[in-house]
Parts: structure tokens; sequence; C-alpha cells
């Protein structure tokens, strides 16, 4: 393990290269064509039962989900298709893929996770191909969007310490935006509010690059349970 982790910090120490960094931006931007908007992670249900009702308890929702919950677990899974790239381990990526794929809690969350990767894997290959891509395709169960995202990172050599935080940070700006339509909040609390989860996306970097797929886990209970009611609530905006 030792090795590897140093195989891993050889490989990724690297100056990002200016293509590099642009091809990140596209695939993390909201322009990027893989349904993210439509979908706000049980948000909405938290929303319309006022669990979030201000700027500050959307901060406090997704700093928690960041720190314990499935934004943890993304993250994992995200260094972990970036680690197997690197080292050009397919099986380990296949059973990476696998296991994310398994890993959702709810069917809202299986969806939400499948369809974004479909997307962005189909979009990959048409825009950006590499062969990383064409394994990520012809596993048994779909990928999901961390582990495509983790592996292409790695084969455009983005360093991992940048590409997990740009990433998570992707992650809930989505969610924040979901926040703005749903609350509602002003733009300017917006922007705040993605401002103030800076620190936790680091924090979790910090722990996250250097975790293994020994320490997935949740205790972000209330964002599964809001997953599951948000399966029936009576009128929705958003897809998850």
């Amino acid at each position: 393990m030792q090795a590897r982790q140093v195989q891993i910090m050889t490989e990724g120490d690297h100056a990002c290269s200016p293509r590099s960094l642009l091809r990140l931006q596209s695939w993390l931007s909201p322009a990027f064509p893989n349904g993210a908007y439509s979908y706000s992670h049980g948000l909405e249900w938290a929303a319309d039962t006022g669990h979030v009702v201000d700027r500050n308890s959307l901060v406090d929702w997704l700093e928690a989900d960041l720190r314990y919950g499935s934004g943890r677990n993304e993250a994992i899974f995200f260094s972990e298709a970036y680690r197997c790239a690197v080292e050009e381990d397919l099986t380990g990526l296949a059973q990476v893929a696998e296991l994310a794929a398994a890993f959702r809690a709810t069917s809202e969350f299986a969806l939400e996770a499948s369809q974004q990767a479909a997307a962005s894997l189909g979009m990959l290959r048409q825009v950006w191909p590499d062969p990383i891509l064409d394994v990520l395709s012809e596993t048994e169960v779909p990928p999901v969007l961390a582990v495509v995202l983790g592996a292409r990172s790695a084969r455009e050599r983005s360093p991992l310490r940048l590409a997990l935080p740009a990433f998570l940070l992707a992650y809930v700006a989505n969610l924040v935006t979901a926040g703005v339509r749903l609350i509602p909040l002003g733009q300017t609390d917006g922007q705040f509010a993605i401002a103030e989860l800076e620190q936790a996306v680091l924090s979790a970097c910090a722990q996250d690059e250097r975790a293994t797929l020994d320490d997935l886990g949740s205790a972000g209970l209330m964002v599964e349970f809001a997953s599951i009611a948000h399966e029936t609530q009576y009128t929705r905006l958003f897809r998850s």
C-alpha cells in the first residue's frame, strides 16, 4: 500500500497542463450535458418538509453529506478509479465500478448515478475518446459518474489533488443551484453558500484522497431518508 501511495503521488504531482485544466472544467461545467441539473439528491424533500429553509441550513445539509454521507463515498470512488487508471489496473477499475454502482442506498440515487454517468460516458467517448472509457463501457453494471470522471481525469494527467476538489465542488454547486430554486434563495446567497462550503470540500479531499475502499461508509442517514421520501413526493421539480 505504501509503494502504491508513493506511485500515485509521483504520477499526480506534476503541474496540470492548460489543456488538462480546460478539459476538466468542461467535464464539470453545468454546460456539460449529463443532466445533473435535473437531480436534487433528496434536497427537494428536505426543502418541502422544512429541514432546509435558508442558506445556513442548506450549507449544514450539504456539509454533512460531504463529510459523513454519500459525498464522502463519491470522493473515495473517484480517488480509487483515478488510482486504478494511473496503475493501468483494469481489473481493479472494473471492480471499483461494480462496487460503486452497487453502493447506492436508494433507487433514486441509483437512477441519479447511472443516468448521469451514462450521459457523460457517451459524450466523453465521442468528444474526448480514450481506451479507459471503452473499459468502463464494457463493465457488467453501469458505472457511476465519480468512477468515469476519476478514471478519465487520471488519463488526462490532471493531478488528483486538483481533480478531486474540482469534482466535489461541482457536486455541491449543482445541489446549491437546486437549493436556490427550491428554498428559494437569491443568486448571491447561492454563491455565499458555495464559498462557505469550500473548506468542507478541501477537508473532505484531504481525508478521502488517501482513503481506500475499506473506508467506505455513511452516517448521513437523513440524506438517504430524504431520497426515499422524495420518490413518492406528490409534486416534484427534480428527478431525485
